[in-house]
Formats: structure tokens, sequence, C-alpha cells
């Protein structure tokens, strides 16, 4: 995508944005376009300052190492503002690196929320040099005292850096959704973001977590209370303003057990849950979920793809990670709702029940529903595909009519004898979570007022000390109050012995 491409509303995002903030100094970065905190300063005193050495660092590949001062070249002046320390994420649209924020005590930061709740801890999140600046009684001490150099705190920020293959839309929705969030503290801010000819990078504020991968074979049904709670605070404010994630798992929840905290991040595939198109069957009376009569022509003994295949095509978003995705986002649903979030939850309940990760590991949709079927069974997995209008058949032997609970899914993939009574009352969330029904599914309110956490139970675990869930803040709002006032894939291949219609 060239710069000639890109039409004049493209990053009408990024443009709205630099209305309201400073862009950089002209002559440290000609050629860059730059949104901006309001009153920024262009030149850094602070750089002047030793940073304090915290922790040690960990020193970049030499790939990295490549990939970083690419970076900086394209966007001349930005190590005037940012030192790129390491690469900590990757992913099909983006890459993201952690980098130190040289010019935070030039700036105001209302999006560190953290540095304003502990004014006086010489954190990372701590903002000394404004302190040094102001006297007790508000009068500025430079006057009275003469400047002396001091160690400062660093402060950290993470840039993403978002491909060039990205569509202007799609970086423009992810940009317009972040500014539509600001205030609510369980979703990963949006600082600034500017562009140089046809790349664009967001700076978001740096959030130190745990790797999920360490977590969810150590977690006890205590911790992933904690989690979870943290978890569907972020949802809820984020449903609230009718907005899907699409993309919920624990890489983009970023959970630090320590303050038992977490921030949902990466709104790259998000979108309002506004209907487009024409609405599927699910949202219509039972007496009407009737399959087309191209459908029910098909021969339910045979296997594979009909070779003259007469069938209307269906077009919905399918986009998400494989083994997250909801049965309606595989059943090609055209009126997806906030609960396809509530399943991604759901699975990473799952996962940390079953200590098993990834739980659900398909190649394609096809495979996902195989596995899926699995569990619940052919019955109800025909039931959930004519909610949608679908049918759906398959002839594998090993998947019965029936189905398993849930209590037994978790014991075999843990391998234990028996679940505690903490973990049992687990599972009762998990089977509320992974309704094929997204209509009998729970929301992220209702989730948060679930037994789970209202009255956990005691006996094996730590008593919950969770906020109730109608006065968590979102911002200057409690929830209570609130309430008052990817791209699409190829259509998959192979699954001879599955048939979706």
């Amino acid at each position: 995508m060239s710069n000639t491409d890109v039409g004049p509303d493209a990053y009408s995002a990024v443009d709205t944005l630099s209305m309201e903030r400073q862009s950089m100094d002209e002559e440290t970065a000609p050629d860059v376009s730059l949104v901006d905190e309001e009153s920024r300063g262009t030149q850094s005193e602070a750089l002047s300052e030793e940073v304090s050495e915290e922790s040690e660092e960990e020193e970049p590949d030499e790939l990295v190492a490549e990939d970083m001062r690419k970076l900086e070249a394209s966007f001349k002046g930005i190590s005037e503002r940012f030192r790129l320390i390491n690469r900590i994420g990757e992913g099909t649209f983006s890459t993201v690196y952690k980098a130190e924020d040289l010019l935070y005590d030039q700036y105001d930061n209302p999006w560190d929320w953290r540095s304003q709740q502990n004014p006086d801890e010489e954190t990372w999140e701590s903002s000394p040099a404004k302190r040094r600046r102001l006297g007790d009684d508000g009068d500025a001490k430079a006057e009275t005292h003469p400047r002396r150099k001091k160690k400062r705190t660093a402060h950290y920020v993470a840039l993403k850096k978002i491909y060039v293959t990205s569509s202007p839309a799609r970086i423009q929705n992810e940009l317009e959704l972040l500014s539509e969030l600001e205030g609510c503290r369980s979703v990963c801010p949006l600082i600034t973001a500017f562009r140089h000819l046809d790349q664009v990078v967001a700076v978001l504020p740096y959030f130190p977590h745990t790797d999920f991968r360490i977590q969810y074979r150590t977690f006890l049904v205590s911790d992933m209370r904690h989690y979870f709670f943290s978890l569907f605070n972020a949802l809820h404010a984020v449903h609230k303003q009718h907005i899907i994630h699409r993309d919920i798992k624990p890489t983009n929840f970023l959970y630090n057990p320590e303050i038992r905290q977490g921030v949902l991040v990466d709104f790259g595939l998000a979108e309002h849950d506004y209907q487009t198109g024409e609405p599927c069957l699910c949202t219509k009376p039972t007496f009407m979920r009737r399959p087309s009569s191209h459908w029910t022509n098909l021969n339910p003994n045979s296997t594979g793809y009909p070779k003259n295949d007469s069938r209307p095509s269906r077009r919905a978003n399918r986009a998400g990670t494989r083994g997250f995705r909801a049965p309606e986002v595989l059943f090609k649903c055209t009126s997806q709702t906030t609960k396809i979030d509530i399943w991604s939850a759901g699975v990473i309940l799952l996962t940390l029940l079953g200590r098993r990760f990834p739980f659900f590991n398909s190649a394609d949709d096809v495979d996902a529903m195989v596995e899926i079927a699995s569990i619940f069974g052919k019955r109800r997995m025909k039931a959930a595909a004519g909610l949608h209008g679908q049918l759906f058949e398959t002839t594998i032997p090993t998947i019965g009519d029936k189905g398993y609970s849930w209590e037994r899914i978790v014991l075999w993939s843990s391998c234990v004898d028996a679940l505690t009574e903490s973990e049992k009352q687990a599972t009762r969330l998990l089977s509320r979570l992974m309704e094929l029904d997204p209509a009998k599914r729970l929301s992220a309110k209702e989730a948060l007022r679930h037994e789970f956490f209202t009255q956990p139970e005691k006996e094996d675990d730590l008593p919950w000390g969770g906020e109730d869930p109608d006065q968590v803040e979102y911002g200057d709002k409690t929830a209570e109050a609130q309430d008052q006032g990817n791209e699409e894939e190829a259509a998959p291949e192979g699954g001879d012995e599955v048939q979706l219609v």
C-alpha cells in the first residue's frame, strides 16, 4: 500500500486526534505527523537526568535490534522521544515494542491513573520531575533552589507498529474505538498515534504482566476468580459501548497477579455490534427457523462437499483466533453479538480448569466444529446449527449423540480423580459461558453476579474479596450508573467426514 493509495479520509482518526494534541517539533521530525497529548514540550530537560537502573533490561537479539534500527530510521526524531528496548509482541497485523518514554515528565498523563493514586511511590508509574518543580503550596521551587542533576524513574510505553498491509479503514477503526473507550481502566488506553506515509505507530501504556503459559499451570481457583473478575469488568466496559472485541484470548488480556488486575488490549479486529445485512434466523421466532429448500435435498449419508453445490453462499465476519471462535462465528451467523466474547472467555476458563493450553487446537473451522461436537454431541450441535439456518452432519463414530458434562471434561483434561467444591463452582460458571445458544449465554455483567464471585466456596480456597459488580468504577461512572443513564478467511478445506450446510 503506497502513500498515493491512501485517500484523504483514510486516517481521519489520526488527523482528528492531531487537532486536539500537539504535533512533533518540525525541526526534529520534518517528515512525521505526530498525534500527541496536550501541553507536551518540544524539548526535554529530563534528557540530562540519569535514568535509575531499577531493573536489568534484557538485550534484544541481533534481528530484533536491526528491526528496531529500521523503525528509528523510518521515523526521524522518534529516538529523541522514545528509547526502544525490545520487541515484546508480534502478530498478524502488528509488532509491539517496549520503549522508554524520554519526555514523560514534560507531558500531562491523565491515562497514567496509577501514578495519580500513588504520587509518592517511586515506581515506573510515578512522576518525580513534576513533584520536584512544585512546592507544598503549589509555588515553583526552581526560583529558590538551584536545579541539580538527579536520578529519575524510567517510564515505559508500548509502541505498536501497524503493518502497511493493514487497510486504512482497519487502522482508523482501531484508533476510533480506543478513543471511545477512553477512561475505562480495564482497557488499554491510546496515548497518541503518528504516521509517516503509509506507516502508522500507536503509543500505548506498557503494562507489566505474567506470561499466561506460566499462569495456567499454577493458578488456584482463587487466582482464577480474580483473573476473571478483572476480565469481565473489562468486557462489561467494552460491551456497554456496543463494541465486540472479537479476539479475546490470554495474550490479549495482560494480567498482573501481584496487583490482581489486567487490561484488555489489541482492538484490531473489534467492531460495533450494529446489525448489518440480512438478520440471521437466530434473531427470529422458533417457528421461523427452517432451513432453505436448497439444504434439505442433501444426502445426509454422503461425505465431503457436494460436487455441484447449488446452495446460496453466505458471508459473515469470521475474524478471530482459532480455538476461541464461538459456534455462531463458525456457523456464519450474520447477527453476531457481544456474546462471542463471552464464549472466548469461557475457553480461557476451560484452559485454566483443564490445565491444558491451547485447549482447542483446530486447523480450520470444520475441525473446530468437530472439537466442539465431541463435547456437546451431535444432537445439540444440530440444534445449534438450526439456530442459524444451517445443517450439521457428521459420520465420525467417536462423536456421540448426547455429549459429556463439563465436570467430566475438566476431570479428564486435568487428570484428577475428583473436583473440589470450588472447582465445581467454577465449572458451573463455565457451563453458562459456553452455551451453544448465544441467547442463553451469560453477559459480562451477569457473569460478574454469578455465585462464583458473589458466594465463593471456601472449603479449599481463599475467600473472595472482590468488589460489588455494580460498584466497579469505569472512569467516573459505576456499572450501575452506566446501566441507567480479522478480514474474512478463505472457506475451510478438507473435513471429508463432516458436512456443514
